[in-house]
Protein backbone atom coordinates (compact mmCIF):
# COMPACT_ATOMS: atom_id res chain seq x y z
CA UNK A 1 0.00 0.00 0.00
CA UNK A 2 1.23 3.00 -0.81
CA UNK A 3 -0.15 6.52 1.29
CA UNK A 4 0.27 9.93 0.83
CA UNK A 5 -0.73 11.96 3.62
CA UNK A 6 -0.77 16.21 2.76
CA UNK A 7 -1.66 18.89 4.18
CA UNK A 8 -0.10 18.13 7.80
CA UNK A 9 -0.21 21.12 10.21
CA UNK A 10 3.15 19.85 11.76
CA UNK A 11 5.01 16.90 11.28
CA UNK A 12 6.97 16.06 14.25
CA UNK A 13 9.83 14.53 15.36
CA UNK A 14 11.59 14.63 12.10
CA UNK A 15 15.28 13.12 11.24
CA UNK A 16 17.55 13.68 8.13
CA UNK A 17 20.15 12.01 10.46
CA UNK A 18 19.49 9.07 12.53
CA UNK A 19 19.94 9.24 16.15
CA UNK A 20 19.57 6.22 18.75
CA UNK A 21 18.40 9.21 21.71
CA UNK A 22 18.28 12.47 22.79
CA UNK A 23 19.70 13.21 26.34
CA UNK A 24 19.80 16.64 28.54
CA UNK A 25 19.27 19.44 26.53
CA UNK A 26 18.14 18.52 23.48
CA UNK A 27 15.00 16.53 25.05
CA UNK A 28 13.86 20.29 25.09
CA UNK A 29 14.52 19.99 21.52
CA UNK A 30 11.61 18.30 18.80
CA UNK A 31 12.34 18.92 15.07
CA UNK A 32 9.26 19.18 13.01
CA UNK A 33 7.66 20.49 9.31
CA UNK A 34 5.07 22.98 9.28
CA UNK A 35 2.48 21.90 6.49
CA UNK A 36 4.59 19.24 5.61
CA UNK A 37 3.64 16.10 3.58
CA UNK A 38 4.99 11.94 4.20
CA UNK A 39 4.69 9.14 1.86
CA UNK A 40 4.56 5.87 2.59
CA UNK A 41 5.08 2.68 0.37
CA UNK A 42 5.90 -0.98 1.74
CA UNK A 43 5.02 -0.36 5.10
CA UNK A 44 8.15 1.85 5.94
CA UNK A 45 8.46 6.04 5.36
CA UNK A 46 9.73 6.75 1.82
CA UNK A 47 9.79 10.68 1.67
CA UNK A 48 8.64 13.22 3.81
CA UNK A 49 9.31 17.01 3.56
CA UNK A 50 7.20 20.49 3.07
CA UNK A 51 4.01 21.07 1.20
CA UNK A 52 6.06 23.26 -0.75
CA UNK A 53 8.70 20.38 -1.52
CA UNK A 54 5.48 17.97 -2.32
CA UNK A 55 4.85 20.47 -5.52
CA UNK A 56 8.39 19.83 -7.16
CA UNK A 57 9.05 16.29 -6.89
CA UNK A 58 7.77 13.44 -8.33
CA UNK A 59 5.09 12.65 -5.95
CA UNK A 60 3.11 15.68 -7.69
CA UNK A 61 2.02 13.28 -10.35
CA UNK A 62 1.11 10.88 -8.23
CA UNK A 63 -2.48 13.03 -7.48
CA UNK A 64 -4.85 10.78 -9.36
CA UNK A 65 -3.50 7.05 -9.43
CA UNK A 66 -5.69 4.20 -8.36
CA UNK A 67 -2.71 2.92 -6.40
CA UNK A 68 -2.27 6.06 -3.79
CA UNK A 69 -3.94 6.24 -0.58
CA UNK A 70 -4.50 9.89 0.01
CA UNK A 71 -4.90 11.28 3.61
CA UNK A 72 -5.65 15.12 3.81
CA UNK A 73 -4.33 15.93 7.74
CA UNK A 74 -5.72 19.53 7.39
CA UNK A 75 -4.79 20.92 10.71
CA UNK A 76 -3.46 17.72 12.15
CA UNK A 77 -0.39 16.52 13.74
CA UNK A 78 1.31 13.64 12.85
CA UNK A 79 3.92 11.99 14.98
CA UNK A 80 5.83 8.72 15.84
CA UNK A 81 3.51 6.14 17.26
CA UNK A 82 4.22 5.94 20.83
CA UNK A 83 6.77 3.36 22.10
CA UNK A 84 5.68 1.68 25.45
CA UNK A 85 8.75 0.01 26.73
CA UNK A 86 7.45 -1.35 30.55
CA UNK A 87 4.49 -3.39 30.64
CA UNK A 88 2.87 -6.30 32.53
CA UNK A 89 -0.23 -6.85 29.97
CA UNK A 90 -0.63 -10.39 29.79
CA UNK A 91 -2.51 -11.47 32.99
CA UNK A 92 -5.31 -12.94 34.09
CA UNK A 93 -8.67 -10.35 35.57
CA UNK A 94 -8.35 -7.89 37.52
CA UNK A 95 -7.03 -6.39 41.18
CA UNK A 96 -9.26 -3.49 41.77
CA UNK A 97 -10.06 -4.82 45.48
CA UNK A 98 -6.57 -3.97 46.17
CA UNK A 99 -7.28 -0.97 44.82
CA UNK A 100 -9.95 -0.44 47.70
CA UNK A 101 -7.27 -1.45 50.42
CA UNK A 102 -5.51 1.31 48.89
CA UNK A 103 -7.46 4.06 49.81
CA UNK A 104 -8.26 2.57 52.79
CA UNK A 105 -4.58 3.32 53.07
CA UNK A 106 -2.69 0.25 53.06
CA UNK A 107 0.84 0.53 51.57
CA UNK A 108 2.08 -1.46 48.31
CA UNK A 109 4.56 -3.44 50.72
CA UNK A 110 1.19 -4.07 53.16
CA UNK A 111 -0.79 -5.64 50.71
CA UNK A 112 2.12 -7.89 49.22
CA UNK A 113 2.42 -8.98 52.72
CA UNK A 114 -0.78 -9.97 53.09
CA UNK A 115 -0.35 -12.16 49.75
CA UNK A 116 -1.66 -9.68 47.92
CA UNK A 117 0.05 -7.71 44.98
CA UNK A 118 2.22 -9.88 42.59
CA UNK A 119 1.12 -13.44 44.29
CA UNK A 120 -2.35 -12.41 43.07
CA UNK A 121 -1.73 -12.44 40.15
CA UNK A 122 0.49 -15.19 39.92
CA UNK A 123 -2.11 -17.52 41.61
CA UNK A 124 -5.01 -16.54 39.03
CA UNK A 125 -2.50 -16.39 35.92
CA UNK A 126 -1.06 -20.35 37.06
CA UNK A 127 -5.09 -21.43 36.66
CA UNK A 128 -5.63 -19.00 33.52
CA UNK A 129 -5.38 -20.98 30.30
CA UNK A 130 -2.88 -19.64 27.41
CA UNK A 131 -6.44 -19.17 25.02
CA UNK A 132 -7.56 -16.61 27.94
CA UNK A 133 -4.38 -15.19 28.05
CA UNK A 134 -3.96 -14.37 24.62
CA UNK A 135 -7.83 -12.73 24.09
CA UNK A 136 -7.70 -10.51 26.88
CA UNK A 137 -4.27 -9.15 26.33
CA UNK A 138 -5.64 -9.00 22.08
CA UNK A 139 -8.26 -6.58 23.78
CA UNK A 140 -5.59 -4.83 25.44
CA UNK A 141 -3.57 -4.07 22.35
CA UNK A 142 -6.14 -3.10 20.74
CA UNK A 143 -6.91 -0.49 23.46
CA UNK A 144 -3.35 0.61 23.77
CA UNK A 145 -3.15 0.84 19.63
CA UNK A 146 -6.24 2.83 19.50
CA UNK A 147 -4.36 5.51 21.99
CA UNK A 148 -1.58 5.42 19.73
CA UNK A 149 0.80 2.99 21.02
CA UNK A 150 2.73 1.27 17.94
CA UNK A 151 5.49 -0.60 19.77
CA UNK A 152 5.06 -2.77 23.20
CA UNK A 153 7.22 -4.42 25.64
CA UNK A 154 5.43 -6.94 27.48
CA UNK A 155 7.41 -8.97 30.76
CA UNK A 156 6.65 -11.76 32.26
CA UNK A 157 6.61 -12.12 36.22
CA UNK A 158 3.23 -13.10 36.73
CA UNK A 159 4.21 -17.11 36.92
CA UNK A 160 6.32 -17.47 39.09
CA UNK A 161 6.37 -21.01 38.16
CA UNK A 162 9.14 -22.61 35.74
CA UNK A 163 5.91 -23.53 33.85
CA UNK A 164 3.53 -21.10 34.23
CA UNK A 165 6.40 -18.34 33.44
CA UNK A 166 7.05 -20.12 30.15
CA UNK A 167 3.09 -19.93 29.47
CA UNK A 168 3.13 -16.34 29.82
CA UNK A 169 6.28 -15.85 27.19
CA UNK A 170 4.39 -18.45 24.65
CA UNK A 171 1.57 -16.03 25.13
CA UNK A 172 4.15 -13.25 24.08
CA UNK A 173 5.01 -15.40 21.16
CA UNK A 174 1.72 -15.71 20.06
CA UNK A 175 0.52 -11.90 20.61
CA UNK A 176 3.43 -11.28 17.89
CA UNK A 177 1.98 -13.48 15.46
CA UNK A 178 -1.71 -11.94 15.80
CA UNK A 179 -0.86 -8.38 16.39
CA UNK A 180 0.32 -5.75 14.14
CA UNK A 181 2.36 -3.98 16.60
CA UNK A 182 5.97 -4.35 17.48
CA UNK A 183 6.35 -6.05 20.41
CA UNK A 184 9.27 -7.14 22.84
CA UNK A 185 8.84 -10.14 25.14
CA UNK A 186 10.90 -9.91 28.72
CA UNK A 187 11.81 -12.76 31.27
CA UNK A 188 10.89 -11.14 34.39
CA UNK A 189 10.97 -14.74 36.65
CA UNK A 190 12.37 -12.54 39.67
CA UNK A 191 9.66 -10.29 39.55
CA UNK A 192 8.66 -11.54 43.32
CA UNK A 193 9.39 -14.38 45.92
CA UNK A 194 6.41 -17.29 45.52
CA UNK A 195 4.69 -17.63 48.68
CA UNK A 196 6.37 -21.37 49.24
CA UNK A 197 9.75 -20.20 48.92
CA UNK A 198 9.17 -17.22 52.16
CA UNK A 199 12.19 -18.62 54.26
CA UNK A 200 14.21 -19.58 51.43
CA UNK A 201 14.24 -16.95 48.85
CA UNK A 202 18.13 -18.32 47.79
CA UNK A 203 16.31 -21.63 46.51
CA UNK A 204 13.87 -19.24 44.36
CA UNK A 205 16.86 -17.33 42.78
CA UNK A 206 18.54 -20.99 42.01
CA UNK A 207 15.44 -22.25 40.73
CA UNK A 208 15.29 -19.11 38.03
CA UNK A 209 19.04 -19.50 37.47
CA UNK A 210 19.22 -23.26 37.07
CA UNK A 211 15.82 -24.11 35.43
CA UNK A 212 13.94 -21.08 34.12
CA UNK A 213 16.65 -18.99 32.41
CA UNK A 214 18.02 -22.16 30.28
CA UNK A 215 13.91 -23.23 29.26
CA UNK A 216 13.44 -19.51 28.33
CA UNK A 217 16.81 -19.31 26.24
CA UNK A 218 16.34 -22.89 24.96
CA UNK A 219 12.96 -22.00 23.57
CA UNK A 220 14.16 -18.22 21.95
CA UNK A 221 10.82 -17.11 24.38
CA UNK A 222 12.43 -13.68 25.56
CA UNK A 223 14.57 -11.04 23.92
CA UNK A 224 15.27 -9.43 27.73
CA UNK A 225 15.76 -10.70 31.05
CA UNK A 226 14.48 -8.33 34.01
CA UNK A 227 14.41 -8.61 38.05
CA UNK A 228 12.78 -6.19 40.54
CA UNK A 229 15.83 -5.24 42.70
CA UNK A 230 14.32 -3.34 45.24
CA UNK A 231 13.65 -3.14 49.06
CA UNK A 232 11.46 -6.86 50.09
CA UNK A 233 12.10 -8.39 46.82
CA UNK A 234 15.53 -9.22 44.96
CA UNK A 235 18.98 -8.02 46.64
CA UNK A 236 21.61 -6.52 44.47
CA UNK A 237 23.74 -9.32 45.07
CA UNK A 238 20.97 -12.01 43.77
CA UNK A 239 20.34 -9.54 41.06
CA UNK A 240 23.84 -9.79 40.16
CA UNK A 241 23.49 -13.61 39.53
CA UNK A 242 20.31 -13.49 37.55
CA UNK A 243 21.68 -11.19 35.39
CA UNK A 244 25.03 -12.38 34.79
CA UNK A 245 23.00 -15.87 34.07
CA UNK A 246 20.35 -14.54 31.68
CA UNK A 247 23.93 -12.64 29.81
CA UNK A 248 24.99 -15.96 29.55
CA UNK A 249 22.14 -17.41 27.62
CA UNK A 250 22.13 -14.37 25.18
CA UNK A 251 19.62 -12.28 27.30
CA UNK A 252 20.18 -8.49 27.59
CA UNK A 253 19.22 -6.89 31.13
CA UNK A 254 16.31 -4.35 31.65
CA UNK A 255 16.33 -3.84 35.80
CA UNK A 256 12.99 -2.76 37.90
CA UNK A 257 14.76 -0.67 40.31
CA UNK A 258 14.50 2.39 43.28
CA UNK A 259 10.84 2.31 42.88
CA UNK A 260 10.92 1.49 46.90
CA UNK A 261 14.20 2.49 48.24
CA UNK A 262 17.95 3.34 47.24
CA UNK A 263 18.66 -0.38 46.38
CA UNK A 264 21.76 -0.35 44.40
CA UNK A 265 19.66 -1.37 41.35
CA UNK A 266 21.02 1.13 39.36
CA UNK A 267 24.79 0.13 39.58
CA UNK A 268 24.01 -3.76 39.12
CA UNK A 269 22.33 -2.67 35.81
CA UNK A 270 24.66 -0.52 34.55
CA UNK A 271 27.22 -2.56 35.31
CA UNK A 272 25.57 -5.54 32.98
CA UNK A 273 24.65 -2.94 30.33
CA UNK A 274 21.49 -3.11 30.71
CA UNK A 275 19.19 -1.93 28.14
CA UNK A 276 17.28 0.13 30.76
CA UNK A 277 16.76 0.50 34.45
CA UNK A 278 13.05 1.38 35.11
CA UNK A 279 11.18 3.13 38.15
CA UNK A 280 13.88 5.01 39.38
CA UNK A 281 11.45 7.58 42.33
CA UNK A 282 14.67 7.14 44.72
CA UNK A 283 17.56 8.39 42.50
CA UNK A 284 20.48 10.43 43.77
CA UNK A 285 23.72 12.14 42.40
CA UNK A 286 25.39 8.82 42.40
CA UNK A 287 22.97 7.23 40.43
CA UNK A 288 22.67 9.65 38.00
CA UNK A 289 26.62 9.76 37.64
CA UNK A 290 26.46 6.01 37.07
CA UNK A 291 24.08 6.38 34.61
CA UNK A 292 26.09 9.04 32.51
CA UNK A 293 28.76 7.16 32.13
CA UNK A 294 26.52 4.56 30.49
CA UNK A 295 24.29 3.65 27.23
CA UNK A 296 21.45 2.43 29.86
CA UNK A 297 18.61 4.30 29.11
CA UNK A 298 16.78 6.17 32.46
CA UNK A 299 12.81 5.24 32.03
CA UNK A 300 10.32 6.38 34.07
CA UNK A 301 6.96 4.79 35.28
CA UNK A 302 4.86 7.75 36.56
CA UNK A 303 2.05 5.98 36.10
CA UNK A 304 3.08 4.03 39.16
CA UNK A 305 3.91 6.58 41.29
CA UNK A 306 0.46 8.11 40.27
CA UNK A 307 -1.74 5.24 41.45
CA UNK A 308 -0.04 4.78 44.03
CA UNK A 309 0.65 7.52 45.30
CA UNK A 310 4.37 7.79 45.81
CA UNK A 311 6.88 10.02 45.56
CA UNK A 312 7.73 10.88 41.60
CA UNK A 313 11.10 10.22 39.53
CA UNK A 314 13.54 13.31 39.96
CA UNK A 315 12.86 13.50 36.36
CA UNK A 316 14.42 17.58 36.33
CA UNK A 317 16.99 17.08 37.86
CA UNK A 318 18.33 13.82 35.72
CA UNK A 319 17.58 15.71 32.23
CA UNK A 320 19.17 19.00 33.81
CA UNK A 321 22.13 16.80 34.62
CA UNK A 322 22.44 15.65 31.07
CA UNK A 323 20.74 12.30 31.05
CA UNK A 324 18.60 11.01 28.69
CA UNK A 325 14.92 9.65 29.73
CA UNK A 326 12.32 7.56 28.69
CA UNK A 327 8.99 7.06 29.73
CA UNK A 328 6.73 3.68 30.17
CA UNK A 329 3.37 3.14 31.05
CA UNK A 330 3.79 0.20 33.58
CA UNK A 331 0.26 -1.18 32.35
CA UNK A 332 -0.51 -3.96 35.16
CA UNK A 333 -3.31 -4.70 37.23
CA UNK A 334 -1.96 -4.18 40.47
CA UNK A 335 -0.01 -0.77 40.66
CA UNK A 336 -0.31 1.04 37.15
CA UNK A 337 -3.52 -0.28 35.56
CA UNK A 338 -3.65 1.86 32.58
CA UNK A 339 -1.31 1.36 28.85
CA UNK A 340 -2.55 5.12 28.18
CA UNK A 341 0.94 6.79 26.83
CA UNK A 342 -1.04 10.11 26.09
CA UNK A 343 -1.63 10.35 30.13
CA UNK A 344 1.71 9.35 30.95
CA UNK A 345 2.63 12.51 29.03
CA UNK A 346 0.20 14.39 30.86
CA UNK A 347 1.68 13.24 34.27
CA UNK A 348 5.41 13.62 33.11
CA UNK A 349 4.44 17.43 32.62
CA UNK A 350 1.95 17.94 35.71
CA UNK A 351 4.26 15.90 38.56
CA UNK A 352 7.63 15.82 37.32
CA UNK A 353 7.74 19.37 35.56
CA UNK A 354 8.50 18.21 31.94
CA UNK A 355 8.00 19.94 29.24
CA UNK A 356 5.41 18.90 26.39
CA UNK A 357 9.08 18.70 23.86
CA UNK A 358 10.79 16.59 26.80
CA UNK A 359 7.83 13.85 26.95
CA UNK A 360 7.11 13.49 23.42
CA UNK A 361 11.07 12.54 23.16
CA UNK A 362 10.42 10.23 26.32
CA UNK A 363 7.83 8.29 24.84
CA UNK A 364 8.75 8.35 21.25
CA UNK A 365 12.86 7.99 20.57
CA UNK A 366 13.66 7.36 24.00
CA UNK A 367 10.81 4.89 24.23
CA UNK A 368 12.40 3.08 21.26
CA UNK A 369 15.98 2.93 22.26
CA UNK A 370 14.85 1.57 25.91
CA UNK A 371 12.94 -0.87 23.96
CA UNK A 372 16.20 -1.97 21.31
CA UNK A 373 14.34 -0.74 18.18
CA UNK A 374 16.19 2.83 17.60
CA UNK A 375 16.89 1.52 14.05
CA UNK A 376 13.15 0.97 12.60
CA UNK A 377 10.83 3.05 15.38
CA UNK A 378 10.68 6.44 17.15
CA UNK A 379 10.70 8.77 14.79
CA UNK A 380 10.02 10.15 11.51
CA UNK A 381 13.38 8.88 9.35
CA UNK A 382 13.28 7.96 5.64
CA UNK A 383 13.70 4.22 5.60
CA UNK A 384 12.35 3.76 8.91
CA UNK A 385 9.01 1.31 9.82
CA UNK A 386 5.32 3.97 9.35
CA UNK A 387 4.10 3.58 12.42
CA UNK A 388 2.31 6.48 12.74
CA UNK A 389 -0.19 8.55 14.79
CA UNK A 390 -2.09 11.12 12.93
CA UNK A 391 -4.14 13.45 15.87
CA UNK A 392 -7.39 14.94 15.79
CA UNK A 393 -6.98 18.80 14.60
CA UNK A 394 -5.44 20.23 17.64
CA UNK A 395 -3.91 23.76 18.33
CA UNK A 396 -0.26 22.81 19.23
CA UNK A 397 1.80 20.25 20.20
CA UNK A 398 1.19 20.74 23.73
CA UNK A 399 -2.12 20.45 23.52
CA UNK A 400 -1.26 16.41 23.71
CA UNK A 401 -0.30 16.56 27.11
CA UNK A 402 -2.58 19.62 28.61
CA UNK A 403 -5.57 17.52 27.35
CA UNK A 404 -5.11 14.85 29.54
CA UNK A 405 -8.56 13.21 29.70
CA UNK A 406 -9.17 12.67 26.18
CA UNK A 407 -7.85 10.76 23.10
CA UNK A 408 -6.18 13.42 21.21
CA UNK A 409 -5.28 10.63 18.28
CA UNK A 410 -7.64 10.35 14.63
CA UNK A 411 -6.18 7.64 12.97
CA UNK A 412 -2.76 5.35 13.45
CA UNK A 413 -1.23 3.95 10.59
CA UNK A 414 1.05 0.50 11.66
CA UNK A 415 3.46 -1.00 9.78
CA UNK A 416 1.99 1.43 6.50
CA UNK A 417 -1.33 0.31 7.06
CA UNK A 418 -4.13 2.17 8.29
CA UNK A 419 -5.78 0.33 11.37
Amino acid sequence: MKILIRNIKQLLQTESEMRDKVAGTEMASLPSIHDAYLFIEDGVIKSFGSMADLMKSELSAYADRNDLHHIDATGRMVMPAFCDSHTHLVYDGSREIEYIDKIRGLSYEEIAKRGGGILNSARRLQDATEESLVEQALERLEEIRMLGTGAVEIKSGYGLTTESELKMLRVVRKLKELSPLTIKSTFLGAHAVPAEYKQRQGDYVDLVIQEMIPMVAGEDLADYIDVFCDRGFFTEEETDRILMAGVKHGLQPKIHANELDFSGGIQVGVKYNALSVDHLEFTGDEEIRVLKNSDTMPTLLPGAAFFLEMEYPPARKMIDSGLPVAMASDYNPGSSPSGNMQLIMSIGCIKMKMLPEEVINAVTINGAYAMGVQEELGSIATGKKANLVITKPIPTYAFLPYAYGSNKVEQVIINGRIS
